[in-house]
């Protein structure tokens, strides 16, 4: 070989295999401090790559059957906990549907819309008494609607909007003026709806009789007396010192004798107090209600109205007295005009004044005992 090919051989370039291999055409390796020579055996290996099979987790890849495993786990848990609300609800309504046939009422509803109302006027009598004052104003214009209309259905002649107005004055004059102006306001407001009445009959000439148009003059009073006029002493006795105590703890004995005797009734019920007037009412029941509302009235008038436990005993009974007399009186009421309920306002309850049937009358004894155990009171 000459010379000339020798010296274009030296002047090619490195190939990139001899490159890698770091030998040089000549087969001298280029080793020396700065290039130390390649060891293959001291690159790492390269990682795996991820696969497509199951999860990877700390202790293993999880094994697809147990994940089937657990979520069938989870599924049988909650079918097993429906399957249980389930069966105790069929239980409620059945027991709900035993109790509304044997005492004609929804005792779930009932007792929602009572603890609503109990809420509603608890609330008005511990913050500001006044604030009961639309509360019972409502309540006594709703009774006055509710009734009338009642009396209206069964054939009697009853001018509602006069009702309403001379309610209206009537309630509010109880609170607001003195209290002998609510007797002067009583026989004003009897007064306008009966004179009313006549000068309705007179314009009409319908040839109705005498006997019915004395009888719808006095039934237009007897709806003033009965609703606003009851309404009005409760207000009266709230506007006194410490009134609203007063008011709340005769609801509460009210409440307690008619709870008292529903839960006795519908547990030992066997003997019918009045089958003539309302037959589900049973003197079993009535000993749940003087139970009831003795023991109501010792506490309150312990812890409440600081009051000795015999004027308790005293304050109980007066007022289970006249929630029973309420209670059978406004029975014969509706069975004379031929009602179950006064209406269907108040789902589980009926009407309104089938809740305040028992109340309304309690007023006047709560108000004489106001006067007479008060220990502020001096007469």
């Amino acid at each position: 070989m000459s010379d000339e090919t020798r010296d274009a051989e030296d002047d090619r370039p490195l190939t990139r295999r001899d490159a890698r291999d770091g030998t040089p055409p000549d087969g001298v390796p280029l080793v020396d401090a700065a290039f130390p020579a390649f060891d293959v055996a001291a690159v790492p290996p390269r990682p795996p790559l991820p696969s497509d099979g199951p999860e990877q987790t700390a202790g293993g890849p999880l094994d697809t059957a147990d994940h089937n495993a657990i979520r069938e786990q989870w599924r049988a848990a909650r079918d097993e906990l429906g399957s249980h609300v389930s069966h105790a609800r069929d239980q409620l309504d059945q027991a709900n549907e035993r109790i509304k046939q044997r005492t004609g009422r929804d005792l779930i509803l009932a007792t929602v819309i009572g603890l609503a109302f109990g809420a509603a006027l608890l609330g008005s009598l511990l913050f500001i008494k006044a604030l009961f004052v639309p509360f019972a104003l409502a309540a006594a214009l709703l009774g006055v609607y509710e009734l009338s209309r009642a009396l209206r259905a069964s054939g009697r002649r009853i001018d509602v909007v006069p009702q309403l107005v001379a309610a209206a004055f009537l309630v509010l004059s109880a609170y607001f003026a003195e209290p002998w102006l609510c007797w002067v306001m009583l026989f004003v407001a009897v007064a306008f709806v009966i004179v009313w009445r006549l000068i309705a009959q007179m314009v009409v000439k319908d040839g109705r009789t005498y006997g019915d148009v004395l009888a719808d003059a006095v039934i237009s009073g007897f709806v003033q007396i009965y609703v606003p006029f009851l309404a009005g002493v409760a207000l009266i006795l709230l506007e006194q010192e410490g009134g609203q105590w007063w008011v709340l703890s005769f609801i509460a004995i009210a409440v307690a004798a008619d709870t008292g005797a529903y839960a006795a009734g519908l547990a030992f019920g066997r003997h019918p107090m009045a089958p003539k007037i309302s037959p589900k009412k049973t003197w079993e029941g009535f000993g749940g209600a003087v139970v009831a509302s003795l023991v109501a009235g010792v506490l309150l008038a312990i812890f409440l109205l600081e009051l000795p436990w015999w004027a308790g005993l005293i304050f109980g009974a007066s007022i289970l007295l006249s929630a029973t007399l309420g209670d059978l009186g406004e029975s014969m009421l509706k069975r004379d005009i031929g009602i179950k309920d006064m209406s269907s306002w108040l789902p589980g309850h009926g009407g309104l004044l089938d809740r305040l049937d028992s109340i309304l009358p309690s007023t006047i004894p709560a108000l004489c005992l106001y006067f007479l155990l008060s220990p502020w009171v001096v007469l």
